[in-house]
């Protein structure tokens, strides 16, 4: 049986060009209602995945995103902030898309069709069985992703893959798939749309997850993010006023001193114990 791809089946509105802005976004807004509820079916996949994520980081491995176009790009900006959110080594979570990094902004001619770039990427970053490699396609089939993950599979590491197609060639190819099925998109074969959205939720669950596992977070407070402007220092200073029951001046001496919201509550706990 052909593979059947409902993310370019045709949208369920017609004439979209003949509707006026307010029905244009209520219809938007309908569809994207039905995209957490399509994730949540699938949240025994998004958990199974995880924990094997969590495992691979807690051993010293590394997770890599790999992806074309939209899903490419969806990759390398939840690895971009895992560091300055969680306060982890800018190579421990990286996204690569198919074009190069010059394809975030600008889209690559015929990138993501290549059947061998992807897997000469991944051994750019000197991949190896201790890291995991998370797929990342609406379609499920784009060459660069799945040819890539078949090279991993050869070499013994680990994959994974969000897909929103039941059943498509990546999903056969990944060792644990997610197969977010969100239906035809708005915008007929427009992937950026509801499937895009499928995808970043289920990265922020996996990077979100897996980095409050990893100790990355207390309570429900981001305490080894990066303070790299005023927003993330006044936040940081509330954190030590309350964790601490400081005064606010007391808590901007602390972090103008420590530099680290975690090593100034370690610091001054310990100091006020002994």
């Amino acid at each position: 049986m052909a593979f059947h791809k409902t993310t370019e089946e045709d949208s369920h509105y017609h004439h979209l060009e003949k509707m006026e802005v307010g029905a244009l976004l209520k219809n938007i807004n309908t569809e994207d209602k039905t995209v957490a509820l399509a994730v949540e079916k699938v949240l025994p996949q998004i958990e199974a995945l995880t924990k094997i994520v969590i495992n691979k980081l807690r051993s010293g491995g590394r997770l890599f995103y790999i992806g074309a176009g939209t899903s490419g790009r969806l990759g390398i900006l939840d690895a971009s902030e895992c560091p300055p959110t969680f306060g982890v080594a800018p190579d421990l979570v990286i996204g690569l898309i198919a074009g190069g990094d010059s394809a975030i902004r600008k889209a690559v001619e015929f990138a993501e069709d290549s059947t061998t770039q992807g897997w000469e990427d991944l051994k750019n970053h000197h991949i190896t069985t201790k890291d995991i490699v998370i797929g990342i396609a609406a379609s499920g089939t784009t060459p660069y992703v799945v040819n890539a993950l078949q090279e991993c599979n050869a070499n013994g590491i680990t994959t994974g893959c969000i897909t929103c197609n039941a059943e498509s060639p990546l999903a056969k190819t990944a060792n644990l798939a997610i197969e977010v099925v969100v239906g035809p998109e708005f915008v007929t074969g427009s992937s950026r749309m509801k499937a895009g959205t499928a995808q970043k939720l289920v990265l922020n669950m996996i990077s979100t997850a897996t980095m409050i596992q990893l100790g990355k977070v207390q309570g429900s407070k981001m305490i080894d993010m990066q303070l790299s402007n005023h927003k993330l220092e006044t936040r940081g200073i509330l954190m030590l006023m309350k964790e601490l029951s400081i005064s606010q001046e007391k808590a901007m001496q602390l972090l103008q001193q420590h530099k680290n919201v975690r090593t100034a509550i370690t610091i001054f706990k310990n100091e006020t114990h002994q």
